[in-house]
């Protein structure tokens, strides 16, 4: 039934919140957003929302969205219960903002941007969002590994094959939201100082969006073997024997005691002809990760199923949750793995009791603790969440938390200089780990280890650590896997675990490509679908200059 059809018994909830950048907004304290010069002018924004009590068919909207200009998708998955609880779609940004290699200053451009934008400030009372840490609108996208150049002084030697932007950001002043706790789904508009719109008319496209998705049947992607991936076909940017020379390699700069941990990484390739969202699709259905997210980037496409956060920072509370230590878990319901339960059980208690995995993930810990204490208050920084195993659908990983609240005057920027990358996907310490990995990696990272999600105009922020992570250009498909390097790392058992991570990036990739998936309209899709007239999209790229 559409939702057009359940108008009558569904439940709306409709209203507006306005606040101010460093203000209470709704009972969440925002982050600051940085200054800007009097001569640039913000563009004030007034928050709308418009909740919906109806079936949503998550794979449907995906796909609706993925048909517009320039879409994000953050989730889209039941996995993202137990991460950050929402989905995020959004499509036809309002302004995209680009930083690419050889460019100067990325960090005033992009502070620049971030500030552009400003909640309305506003006396009196006002309806809030009664969700704490829901993404209201402002920034999707990803930062790439190497803009870590940036921050620190290193050297460059590896090959930047793929070409893609160092940053790349979409300002969305609309999206739908789905609460996969309880189920309800949440339009969401900002009304700008400057819009030619209405707001009425915003909300409006969204909800006929979510009514055209009905009209659309996504099947369930074809099931792929893991063990049946066939290495000899995927090239590779290094072979074995490179692999395990340069882990004994590593292992030397940790006996001399230049590092006590690296983060090592190889990079596979092969053809893909079939359509990126239907890898979504694949990895959705058969890898739900928490922190999965999909980008359009026009001539380059990003699959992220990562599991893991980098930073989320709500109510000026950040947290960072590394994850250090990986085993393979099979799964409990093919016929063929009649001993899965117990290898399962095998690998989860080898995890929990190693204690190279528990070394690995207590040098990282420390890390980010370091990291924290430049941008929070004295006293705040700890621990929140010791060493705790997860299951996820392919492995098992080691995870922990650790938080604290943020000085007040602190901006977004500050703290990527602060924290990015994360700990886990470099080393221990971090400088020396980078210098290392570009000495050993033959080809720049790019998204890869980088970061992806989203920048709340309100100053809550939820990236992952861009891991388990395809990109697609050129119709060819990349995904990197690594592991942590210590003294008594074995290279055979590293070389089995960047294989192990890899399965499932690859099975994915195998089967989409295989099957190709024909999606069902049951009515022809509306071509005035759109949420906005692709001649309203703005494209800010950052030319050439020195700052």
């Amino acid at each position: 039934m559409s939702l057009l059809r359940k108008q009558e018994s569904r439940k709306v909830t409709i209203g507006w919140i306005p606040a101010s950048a460093g203000m209470t907004l709704g009972g969440i304290t925002t982050m600051t957003t940085g200054t800007v010069a009097k001569t640039d002018k913000r563009i004030l924004c007034r928050l709308h929302y418009k909740k919906i009590c109806a079936s949503v068919d998550l794979p449907a909207l995906s796909e609706m969205f993925s048909r517009l200009k320039s879409p994000s998708i953050l989730g889209g998955n039941p996995a993202k219960a137990d991460a950050d609880r929402f989905s995020y779609w959004a499509a036809e940004p309002k302004e995209i903002f680009e930083f690419k290699t050889g460019q100067k200053d990325p960090f005033g451009k992009l502070q620049k941007n971030l500030a552009k934008y400003k909640i309305e400030d506003h006396q009196g009372n006002h309806i809030g969002l009664p969700l704490r840490g829901i993404f209201c609108g402002g920034w999707i996208g990803y930062f790439s590994y190497e803009l870590s150049r940036y921050i620190e002084k290193l050297p460059e030697t590896t090959i930047d094959d793929l070409q893609m932007p160092l940053i790349r950001l979409c300002f969305y002043d609309r999206l739908i939201a789905y609460d996969h706790i309880e189920g309800d789904c949440w339009l969401i508009a900002l009304q700008l100082s400057n819009d030619s719109e209405k707001i009425e008319d915003k909300l409006t496209a969204l909800e006929q969006l979510l009514i055209e998705s009905q009209k659309i049947r996504v099947p369930q992607p074809g099931p792929a073997d893991l063990e049946r991936i066939d290495f000899s076909q995927i090239c590779c940017n290094m072979n074995k024997d490179y692999y395990l020379r340069t882990v004994e390699k590593i292992k030397r700069y940790i006996y001399d005691g230049e590092v006590y941990q690296i983060n090592f990484s190889q990079r596979f390739e092969c053809d893909y002809d079939a359509r990126p969202i239907e890898l979504l699709h694949w990895q959705n259905h058969y890898n739900p990760s928490g922190y999965t997210a999909y980008i359009d980037g026009g001539n380059f496409h990003i699959v992220s199923a990562s599991p893991e956060m980098f930073i989320t920072i709500d109510d000026g509370l950040i947290r960072t949750k590394p994850i250090k230590g990986t085993q393979r878990r099979m799964s409990e319901t093919a016929r063929k793995n009649s001993h899965a339960k117990q290898t399962n059980a095998k690998n989860f208690n080898v995890l929990l009791h190693s204690e190279k995995e528990q070394a690995e993930l207590n040098m990282i810990i420390d890390l980010e603790r370091n990291d924290v204490a430049k941008i929070c208050k004295p006293g705040t920084r700890k621990v929140i969440q010791p060493r705790t195993i997860e299951s996820y659908p392919t492995v098992f990983h080691a995870v922990a938390t650790v938080a604290g609240q943020l000085r007040n005057e602190i901006t977004f920027c500050d703290i990527l200089k602060a924290m990015f990358p994360g700990g886990s996907i470099t080393g221990a310490p971090k400088i020396r780990s980078m210098e290392i990995i570009d000495e050993t990696e033959p080809i720049g990272r790019g998204v890869y280890t980088g970061s992806i999600g989203f920048i709340g105009i309100d100053g809550c922020v939820c990236l992952n650590i861009a891991i388990r992570t395809i990109i697609i250009k050129n119709k060819k498909a990349f995904a990197q896997t690594g592991g942590g390097i210590v003294a008594d790392s074995s290279p055979q058992a590293e070389w089995d675990e960047t294989i192990t991570k890899a399965r499932a990036l690859l099975a994915g990739i195998k089967e989409t490509r295989k099957s190709k998936q024909r999606i069902v309209d049951i009515k022809k899709i509306n071509k005035k679908s759109e949420i906005r007239n692709t001649k309203q999209i703005q494209m800010t790229k950052i030319q050439n200059s020195k700052p």
